[in-house]
C-alpha cells in the first residue's frame, strides 16, 4: 500500500496573527481618511499600508514564504519590471508635458 503524500502543515496561529495584522493595517488606513491627512502624506500612507497587506497576503496566504526562490523569482519579478516601466513612461510623460508647456509658452 502506497500512502498519500500530505502536505506541509502551518500552525493556525500564522494565519490568525496575519489575520489580526492585516484588520490592524487596515483600521491604520482607515484612520488616514477619518483625520482628514491631505497631500503627499496621505497617499504615501495609504500605499504603504496598501503594499504591506498585499505582501502579507502573498506571503502567507498565497503560501510564497515557504515556496523556492525560483518560483518567488518566477512570479514577482515580472510585475516589478512592468512596475519599473510604468515608472520610466511617467517620467517621459511629464517630460513631454513640460517642455509643451514651455514651448508654447515662448
Amino acid at each position: 500500500m502506497s500512502e498519500a503524500k500530505e502536505g506541509q502543515q502551518h500552525p493556525l496561529t500564522i494565519y490568525l496573527w496575519i489575520w489580526l495584522l492585516l484588520f490592524v493595517l487596515s483600521t491604520f488606513s482607515y484612520l488616514v481618511d477619518y483625520f482628514h491627512l491631505q497631500g503627499m502624506l496621505r497617499w504615501t500612507l495609504i500605499i504603504v499600508f496598501m503594499l504591506l497587506k498585499a505582501g502579507f497576503i502573498v506571503a502567507i496566504f498565497m503560501h510564497m514564504a515557504w515556496e523556492r526562490l525560483a518560483l518567488k523569482l518566477a512570479i514577482l519579478v515580472p510585475p516589478l519590471c512592468l512596475l519599473i516601466l510604468i515608472g520610466f513612461m511617467a517620467i517621459e510623460g511629464d517630460y513631454t508635458f513640460i517642455t509643451r508647456g514651455t514651448a508654447f509658452l515662448r
